[in-house]
Order: structure tokens, then sequence, then C-alpha cells
């Protein structure tokens, strides 16, 4: 994919020249599910956390290419912001991890702190929920975007104040904002102009990876249309891999190229989101898709998933969402379901016993 005017600077040989804890030496070979590179690569990750019976995240596999969007999906404490933020190195403390989280072929659970800088300065970035929450409410737009490259950056890789101003105000017409905002305090701008000013600024170090944590949620109908058209339109302009982390269903399927469903700390179902949201195969993706409200069903109650997600204190020996699903037996509550294609064509997994019984039925599964 061609890049746009902004290139990606060099990366430092701290950051290029080492291998992670496996061993590895880089993923230049390797490719993502679209047949680009693979820029996010997480392999078996499993994060356990002090007072808990059973692991927050349990063996959890994913990719990202460059120039792809990904979708992770799940309701609320499922782990979907824990797996994104796996990609930082910013795991709760106490936190002992297994598995691996290699990011351009390099394992950030093996870096030390110099070379966690060096990634998040100048690899991945991430857009948070609230915007608001994310700005210093005393210091000016321009500050805000200019200060990662002029200050946490050393050396060759230093940016000069004048050469990071023009950055970023290339950047802010990229989201549809002039450099009157480098003046303005965040208490100035909409919510909306807030969020494009946290793309923008997640962009300045030209990331090889964007992570998006649930970054419309506090935006009304329209300005969340504009947000994601506008990363839809920088993902293809810069070939950054994106990384969406959403609850909302028909928003994953609207921008992304494939999807992860989480329960539980798990990834119960990937595929291609068209495949995916037509055919789910597996019980929970059928609930959540037949809970979501549509303007075509006749009225009455919404469809609802039963009961609760599994405590952290008690241990699943089988299927976490067996007690809440209309189609467990007996195997369910023994055995943990391993993810097995379920379909032709491309990758279509799921963890399900009895995934075939779903066939044909479609999000029509009584919740």
């Amino acid at each position: 994919m061609t890049r746009g005017p902004m290139t990606r600077p060099p990366r430092p040989a701290a950051a290029t020249g080492s291998t992670g804890s496996t061993g590895s030496t880089g993923s230049t070979g390797s490719t993502g599910s679209t047949g680009s590179t693979t820029t996010l690569d997480v392999r078996g990750l499993r994060v356990t956390l002090p007072g808990t019976a059973r692991p927050v995240l349990d063996g959890i596999d994913l990719t990202v290419g460059s120039g792809e969007t990904v979708a992770l999906v799940g309701e609320s404490g499922s782990g979907k912001t824990l797996t994104s933020r796996s990609a930082l190195g910013l795991l709760p403390p106490g936190a002992t991890t297994e598995g691996t989280v290699l990011v351009e072929g390099h394992d950030v659970l093996a870096m030390n702190a110099d070379r966690l800088r060096v990634l998040r300065t100048d690899t991945v970035a991430m857009i948070f929920q609230d915007p608001r929450a994310a700005l210093n409410p005393l210091r000016r737009i321009g500050d805000f975007l200019t200060e990662s490259v002029c200050s946490a950056r050393t050396g060759d890789r230093a940016m000069g104040r004048a050469t990071a101003t023009a950055r970023a105000v290339e950047l802010l017409d990229a989201v549809g904002l002039d450099d009157t905002a480098l003046k303005k305090y965040p208490s100035q701008v909409s919510g909306g102009m807030l969020q494009r000013v946290m793309i923008a600024a997640a962009l300045m170090g030209d990331p090889a990876l964007l992570l998006a944590d649930e970054p419309t949620t506090a935006l009304d109908v329209t300005t969340q249309a504009e947000v994601i058209a506008l990363l839809a339109r920088l993902r293809e302009r810069f070939g950054t891999g994106l990384l969406f982390v959403t609850h909302d269903l028909d928003l994953a399927a609207a921008i992304s190229d494939r999807v992860y469903v989480m329960y539980a700390g798990r990834i119960v179902e990937t595929g291609p989101a068209e495949t995916l949201f037509a055919c789910p195969r597996h019980p929970y993706t059928a609930a959540l898709l037949a809970s979501t409200p549509r303007l075509t069903t006749p009225g009455g109650r919404l469809a609802a998933i039963p009961g609760q997600p599994p405590d952290l204190r008690t241990t699943v020996p089988g299927c976490a969402f067996a007690a809440r699903c209309p189609l467990a037996t007996e195997v369910c509550d023994e055995h943990t379901p391993a993810p097995l294609q379920v379909s032709e064509g491309p990758v279509h997994l799921a963890a399900c016993h009895h995934s075939d019984r779903l066939i044909g039925e479609g999000s029509a599964v009584d919740a």
C-alpha cells in the first residue's frame, strides 16, 4: 500500500536489532490474513492477576496486518482493553504473563523500559475512549501534539519544534481541522474535535500499529460516523494496522476486515467480518447479534443473554459460556473447546463443541 507524504522515520537500532523472548528475529516473512505483513502477532497470551482463580486473558491468539482493520468485540469485562494494551506493555501491577506479543517481530513482553519508550513513541499508538481525560486542560493542543516527538525522543530520533509543528499542522488538516486548533485549550473545542486531535496525536510518530479503544463511545451518532470514516481514510493513506476495540457489533461490521469475539478472557470466534456476522458459528456471537436492536424487527422486548459472565474468583473447567448457552451439554461443562475451522474459504474459527448446530441458523439462536 502506498503511503502518504509522511514517511515513517527509521527505527533506531535498539528497537530493530533485538529479539523477543522466543528468539524470533522478526516477522519479515510472516503475513496476516489479508496477505499483508503482520504488524501485531499475539500468540498464547495468558495474563494472571493476584487474587484471581483463573487467568484474566486465557490463551489469546490474534494478528493485525499492515493496512488492515481488525475489530475486537465482546461485552464489558471480556478482556478487550487489556488485550489491546498488551501491545504497549501496559499491564496491571502484579500481572504474570505467558506467551508472546510481537510488534513488527519483537516481543513487547520481553522489552525493558527504554525499549518500551521507543515502542510507544515510534511504533504503536493508542486512541483512548475519553479524549478529555487524555488531554491536560491547562496545556494548549499544539503543545500536546508536539510534546511526544520533541521531548520523548532523544539523539537522532529527536524532532525540532518547527518540524514537529509542521507535522502537527499536516495531521490536523488530515483529520479535518485547521492550524488555529494549535493555540486552543481542550475546553475550547467540542468532543468530536478533541477526538480528532487524539487521532492526530496518535499519528504524530507515524506508528505501524494504531490501537483504538472504543474511540466513538462518548460521541453522538453523526460525529461517530465522521470519526469512523476518518480512521478508514487514514488507514488507507498511511498503511497503518488498526486494532479497533468495541462492544458495538454494527460498528465492527462497518469498519473491520476481520473480527475477534471475546468472552471471559478467551477468543471464542474469529473470521472475516462479512462471514462472521452473516453466519456466526459460536452461540455467544449469535446471541450478541440477536440482542442488537433492529429497525426491521417487531416491537417488544429486546433479546437478552441470561446470566452473568463467570467471576474471576471461580475456576472454569470447560467452556466459559456454558452456563448461559442454550446449546450447552455435559461436555461443555467438562472440556474447554479448541478453536476449529468451521467454514470453507478464509480462516473462520469457533471454539464451540456444537458449532455445527448453528449452520443456517445465523443469529436466530434463542438467547
